[in-house]
């Protein structure tokens, strides 16, 4: 195997990871048609899939000592594809707790392979570029979320607006009214088939490549572990916020969109666009970091102008505020690999275990998107953005306050 080989198999979990993670934007208003939710319940969605993250975490880390990197990947990816098919009884039943327990079990296969695949990506490398070479794998994850709610989305959201609007003439619990949301829930099986037979494929080819296991050199086994260190709790901190904003930001475009009137056949494409935007801002950072600027700057410039961007949507009326929140794709961009190269500097033996608590932090994504949820149904959707400022500023204070190794 060549030597760029075990980098580009994790490009290709990055985009597994990519493409899973953001069939939430689609899923989230396509279950609360389908399922009758309201917002905070819709956005249950994410927590289901997100709360796996903290549940697995840990022991996460334990499984890829025992078995391996290679191993772990090839576990995560089955349980995936038993989540993925989760799908196909959900729909025939339009039962909403058998869509969040596939949604679980695929939150939990994802976390294994995170675990597994972020470290390859920081330490294949001089830790100076940690940051570049994650910009480079979230190149792989934004492409796929490109994909993810187009492909969806032109799947499970065409017409929705002609099936509620029959919907909404007929009483609760009319038989031609379940006939209606039950075709429309079964839209998702035909798709998830497919995920569930690319997963199992996946974890055979997964299972017989040859990857290298990863060694912490001579210097870093040596180095005394600064797991307890304050620099990499405040990064956790910081993680925690960052993925509770980012997926607000993303996963909200859909429904907001249609809160000012818009198709949901019509507003999937936000989601996308937003997507392209992720990818600009990897772009930069790949040719940025460390010539023209260091991790450092670019998450305190990240943070301003995601704050930014942020209020300007909060205040600008009407739809012209979607077209402005696509913009935190490019600003989010290098917030992830940021965190994540800062906060594993110096780490040593430990950087599994920081690893698996990195990884723990991705719970903001179910904790802060219900409490989104909540504020829609109480104060409206672009009044419930204002949330995410307080979170942007934990993130800049993490920016500022946090030192390069060399500089400890």
């Amino acid at each position: 195997m060549k030597d760029k080989s075990p980098l580009l198999l994790i490009g290709v979990l990055f985009f597994i990871f990519g493409f899973v993670t953001w069939l939430n934007s689609t899923l989230v208003p396509f279950l609360r048609i389908a399922c009758e939710l309201t917002h905070f319940e819709s956005y249950l969605v994410t927590f289901a899939f997100y709360i796996a993250y903290v549940i697995f975490g840990l022991p996460s880390g334990r499984i890829i000592n025992r078995v391996g990197y290679s191993r772990s990947m090839t576990i995560g990816l089955s349980v995936m594809a038993v989540g993925a098919a989760f799908f196909v009884p959900a729909a025939y039943t339009r039962f909403y707790l058998f869509f969040l327990i596939g949604l679980f079990l695929m939150g939990a296969g994802l976390t294994l392979l995170q675990t597994a695949a972020n470290p390859y990506a920081a330490v294949l490398g001089s830790p100076e570029t940690a940051a570049r070479r994650i910009s480079l794998m979230g190149i792989c994850n934004k492409f796929a979320g490109v994909l993810a709610p187009l492909i969806l989305g032109s799947i499970v959201l065409g017409d929705t607006g002609y099936i509620t609007s029959q919907i909404d003439t007929l009483a609760v619990g009319d038989p031609l009214r379940d006939a209606l949301l039950t075709e429309l829930s079964r839209r998702c099986i035909l798709p998830y088939c497919f995920i569930v037979l690319f997963l199992f494929v996946l974890a055979g080819f997964v299972h017989f490549s040859p990857l290298p296991d990863l060694r912490p050199s001579e210097e870093a086994s040596s180095a005394p572990s600064r797991i307890a260190a304050p620099r990499f709790w405040l990064g956790v901190v910081a993680l925690f916020f960052y993925v509770g904003v980012e997926v607000i930001g993303m996963d909200s475009l859909i429904g907001y969109a249609m809160s000012h009137g818009m198709e949901a056949s019509s507003a999937k494409i936000f989601p996308a666009l937003s997507m392209v935007a992720f990818m600009i801002g990897y772009l930069i950072g790949i040719a940025g970091i460390p010539r023209f600027f260091s991790q450092k700057t670019a998450l305190v410039l990240s943070a301003l102008a995601s704050m930014a961007v942020m209020t300007a949507a909060i205040l600008t009326p009407g739809i012209a505020s979607v077209y402005v929140l696509i913009f935190l794709g490019l600003t989010h961009a290098m917030i992830w690999p940021a965190v994540w190269g800062l906060a594993l500097e110096g780490l040593g033996k430990s950087i599994s275990t920081g690893s698996s608590l990195l990884v723990m932090a991705v719970v903001g994504g179910a904790l802060l998107p219900l409490l989104f949820g909540m504020l829609i149904d109480r104060i409206g959707h672009q009044a419930a953005y204002w949330m995410t400022l307080p979170c942007y500023a934990v993130i800049l204070l993490y920016a500022v306050t946090v030192k390069h190794r060399s500089s400890n």
